[in-house]
């Protein structure tokens, strides 16, 4: 079997492994919502029952659980970035149709972006100046640099996740969310910010593999 059709083989064995992670975090969201929307109505009708109009949401276990899958995509996207060399975050691949692709590094801030945005929208508030429509700061350039940026979504994202069931805490919608304003809500809003952080790392994965770099969470 020659490399062009190894590394074929390979490309499908990780995006079949992708579309399960999305999909994962697409039934949680699913799971998720359900459970909210059945305590809800058993909450309503305690209330009705007891004259009470101030029944409160119990958000604490989607909060758990978000926690829990952010901090796996987390570990899984910051070592990934940090096994890259720092001469290689301007690597693009040219063997093949990649005309346009983003670097190594313009990927990984790319995402952290989106992180930055979406979790502003999850917690009411305007999205970071320097976001710069997805692309990221022009001034984050180093691979040091970079990494503090990727870390510090991934705070954003938490801050979002521990304001789930504050009914002080408005919401807003984002313009790069397919989510309607009626449809965002925060556990929606972060769930779709870790559904794209995956959709990178199969391209972080690809990326790392063609420089001979094997990827942390595929090591022994």
């Amino acid at each position: 079997m020659d490399r062009a059709t190894k590394f074929q083989n390979f490309c499908r064995r990780g995006k079949g492994l992708m579309r399960k992670m999305k999909w994962t975090l697409m039934l949680v969201l699913w799971l998720s919502s359900g459970n909210i929307l059945a305590q809800v109505g058993q909450q309503r009708a305690d209330a009705k029952d007891t004259g009470s109009s101030d029944a409160q949401l119990d958000a604490q276990p989607e909060k758990r659980g978000l926690q829990v899958l952010l901090k796996l995509t987390e570990r899984v996207l910051v070592s990934s970035a940090d096994a890259m060399p720092a001469d290689k975050y301007s690597f693009v691949p040219t063997d093949g149709e990649f005309k346009g692709v983003r670097t190594f590094g313009q990927m990984v801030k790319h995402l952290s972006a989106t992180n930055y945005i979406l979790a502003a929208a999850a917690l009411g508030e305007e999205p970071p100046a320097d976001a710069g429509d997805e692309l990221g700061p022009e001034a984050v350039r180093t691979k040091d640099e970079i990494l503090r940026y990727l870390k510090g979504s991934f705070a954003y994202l938490d801050k979002a996740i521990e304001a789930i069931g504050q009914k002080s805490t408005p919401v807003k919608s984002s313009p790069i969310s397919p989510l309607k304003s009626t449809e965002a809500t925060r556990l929606a809003l972060v769930v779709e910010s870790l559904v794209h952080a995956f959709d990178h790392y199969g391209q972080m994965v690809e990326y790392l593999r063609m420089n001979g770099v094997v990827p942390p969470a595929s090591r022994p």
